[in-house]
């Protein structure tokens, strides 16, 4: 079986010429992008948010079976904080980072937190910084929300393909939203010109030369999504964990949060991402970071990204067992197979982004020789993150013919939530 293959039903694979031994502990150099304190800090810090609780860690037995795997989980962030999106604990999470690190340096140095900021005792402050970004959507809304809960001033860059549902959702929040030319990668260079040009602080999941701090806050934030389903699983970990890539924050916080937590027991990482913007397998290939390029047209928006973020990038080629890069069409599916599931399974509203996981596990019951290339058997333990939720409801009405509400009401009534794989 070859290392890499290309498939005509629209998907291609690679294992990763240079993932971590099992035993190989996490180590100092990755915890200095992130560390089990950074984890714990944001942790502490998100649970005091008002309305915040655990995301639900569904269990599927039918689809399980119609995979011909042993278990599959589904961690269904579609309702976090109302914005649909585990992004809403990245984006919030370092604007408020930033607000209290602004009002230590102009306040002689004290330690503010999120309810400090909320009491608006630090208006004066907060009401003249200005945060921004770029964003396919998600990370965007997140922003927003955080500057119009703690009090300062949103400007949001999407690019051209971005929906106007997508855009109407970031608008929603108070934020000045701005359409520019090209694909993500050009909107986020926007973003940081515009940012210096103006003062402003830009707010991002991707690194780059000479910015980084403010991206590892991000991802901390991220790392609470993990920390939560390590508590929910218990004492058998997943076998595989499917983490679908943009720029790859999200990949590199799962994979340091459970490689901190379980070590050589953790599980094989498989990172998903569209075959128009892989540009993690690519990179893989190459044995360093390269760009795709073009119009990175899929309807996997959170997705659409050409380059890999190099912070992540640090931790993701390590930890990643392999990489797949999968046609629309399967995302299309799986979105349409979480709405109307296997008899017994409790439906499920995702994104085509959040349906990335089981998009790669239907190209794999499709495939023997992908299947293989991902270990994956009648035993295998499975873990899906469901990143969105409905975040166009107008596009995800079109893809299910079902509206959220209409999927939530037909969930059944012992949903296993919060339920240990066993």
């Amino acid at each position: 079986m070859t290392e890499s293959q290309r498939n005509e039903g629209g998907h291609r694979a690679v294992r990763n010429p240079t993932v971590a031994p099992e035993a190989e502990p996490y180590g100092l150099m990755r915890s200095q992008i992130l560390n089990d304190a950074g984890f714990s800090a944001a942790q502490r810090e998100i649970a005091l948010w008002p309305g915040y609780a655990p995301t639900p860690l569904r269990t599927l037995p039918a689809l399980a079976r119609h995979l011909g795997l042993g278990t599959v989980c589904y961690k269904d962030e579609s309702e976090r904080f109302g914005l649909k999106s585990f992004k809403a604990l990245g984006g919030a999470y370092a604007v408020l980072r930033l607000l209290a690190q602004a009002i230590a340096r102009q306040d002689g140095g004290q330690e503010v937190s999120a309810a400090d900021i909320l009491t608006g005792r630090w208006r004066h402050i907060v009401q003249h910084i200005t945060v921004t970004c770029a964003t396919d959507g998600n990370h965007g809304r997140s922003v927003a929300w955080g500057a119009q809960m703690f009090g300062c001033r949103c400007v949001i860059y999407i690019h051209a393909s971005v929906s106007e549902g997508r855009r109407a959702a970031i608008a929603r929040y108070g934020a000045d939203v701005i359409r520019v030319p090209g694909n993500y990668d050009d909107s986020v260079r926007h973003a940081d010109v515009q940012a210096k040009a103006n003062g402003w602080n830009v707010v991002s999941d991707t690194t780059y030369e000479g910015y980084r701090a403010i991206p590892i806050d991000v991802m901390h934030g991220y790392g609470v999504m993990a920390r939560e389903i390590v508590d929910q699983i218990g004492d058998l970990p997943p076998t595989h964990v499917f983490v679908q890539a943009g720029v790859g924050a999200f990949a590199a916080s799962v994979a340091a949060a459970f490689w901190i937590a379980w070590g050589e027991r953790r599980p094989r990482l498989v990172v998903v991402e569209p075959i128009e913007a892989d540009c993690h397998l690519r990179s893989a290939q190459a044995g360093r970071p390269v760009a795709v390029t073009g119009a990175l047209d899929t309807v996997m928006a959170g997705l659409a990204c050409g380059e890999v973020s190099p912070a992540a990038w640090e931790i993701v080629s390590a930890a990643a067992a392999a990489y797949v890069a999968i046609d629309d069409q399967y995302a299309l599916d799986a979105v349409r197979q979480f709405a109307h599931p296997q008899s017994g399974d409790p439906a499920i509203v995702s994104g085509e982004t959040g349906a990335a996981g089981l998009a790669a596990l239907l190209a794999a019951r499709e495939d023997a020789t992908l299947r293989a290339l991902l270990s994956l058997d009648g035993a295998s333990r499975v873990l899906l993150l469901g990143s969105e939720g409905d975040t166009d409801p107008e596009i995800y009405r079109h893809i299910t013919g079902r509206t959220a509400d209409e999927v939530r009401a037909c969930r059944a009534m012992n949903d296993p939530v919060h339920a240990r794989v066993q």
